[in-house]
């Protein structure tokens, strides 16, 4: 069972062009997922993208979802969606989303941490996806299920996470300079960066590069330090 809801717009444009979070928490583990996308009508292949992994991830299907009355859910994609592959959809009674406490309650935890983790550092608004986006990975791998005395990630994935490769966010880093092209004696081996949280898809952190103004995913052996 999936939980989905669906905050924003946020009043600054993330740095990948996004305004939306969509956030899904699964109902057993407590595993999270925050997809991050334009417009609202994104919304339907975003969740799309992530059932098609899940179901190839776990060898199973999604048996039900459970979400708001949001234009965004109850609409004739999603309906057709889950009568194709044969998923429960249970919306909410109207202007009860206490009924939806799971993604809620995870929805404000992950709005508050975020906030304090920006408002801490400084950083500009347009980090916000990015600090909700740590934030999630973070909760995913600390948290204990109370009954359960098992971490969402532990549950999830069936193996107890690493801790060791956690950072602070937006610590300062330095990253290698492999350019191609050949160094002078004096230039520069590393540019400064800002920490701002772990690829998805690989083992390696995610850096804003303050020289080329990009964010970029680099391996461990790229981050030379981290103060």
């Amino acid at each position: 069972m999936l939980h989905l809801d669906l905050f924003g717009p946020f009043r600054t444009m993330s740095l990948g062009g996004n305004y939306y979070a969509l956030v899904i928490v699964n109902d057993f583990s407590r595993f999270t997922w925050t997809l991050f996308q334009a417009a609202k009508n994104e919304t339907f292949y975003s969740f799309k993208k992530l059932a098609k992994v899940l179901e190839n991830e776990k060898g199973s299907k999604i048996v039900s979802l459970r979400s708001d009355h949001g234009g965004e859910f109850q609409n004739e994609k999603f309906e057709h969606f889950c009568e194709k592959h044969g998923i429960k959809y249970n919306f909410l009674a109207p202007r009860t989303p206490r009924h939806n406490g799971v993604v809620e309650r995870k929805n404000r935890s992950l709005q508050e941490l975020a906030r304090t983790m920006q408002n801490e550092t400084s950083l500009p608004k347009y980090f916000w996806a990015d600090a909700v986006d740590t934030t999630s990975y973070v909760l995913n791998r600390v948290l204990i299920r109370p009954i359960l005395k098992k971490t969402p990630y532990e549950l999830f994935k069936g193996r107890r996470p690493a801790l060791n490769h956690l950072k602070v966010f937006d610590c300062k880093c330095f990253i290698l300079n492999n350019e191609k092209e050949q160094l002078g004696k004096f230039d520069s081996k590393a540019y400064e960066g800002i920490f701002l949280g772990y690829a998805i898809n690989s083992h390696a952190y995610k850096v804003y590069n303050k020289r080329l103004m990009i964010v970029k995913s680099l391996c461990i052996l790229y981050l030379m330090k981290l103060t």
